[in-house]
């Protein structure tokens, strides 16, 4: 799933556990909520890592193939 729709699922179980004072739903909802929150996180780092990699992989091979 991603990080978004766990952050919806999250928000869901929250709202549910406060319409029905079920403590244990709100907790659940919650950490759904900040799990996906980390995971859309941890997902826009690998992609500016990816860049950067691919980035220097094109910087390294236009100097070799200059030479």
């Amino acid at each position: 799933m991603s990080g978004t729709t766990d952050q919806v699922k999250g928000r869901v179980k929250e709202a549910a556990g406060d319409l029905t004072g079920d403590k244990s739903l709100q907790h659940e909802g919650k950490a759904d909520r900040v799990g996906g929150e980390v995971k859309e996180k941890a997902e826009s780092f690998k992609e500016k890592v990816e860049d950067a990699v691919d980035s220097v992989r094109d910087k390294v091979k236009d100097a070799v193939d200059r030479d």
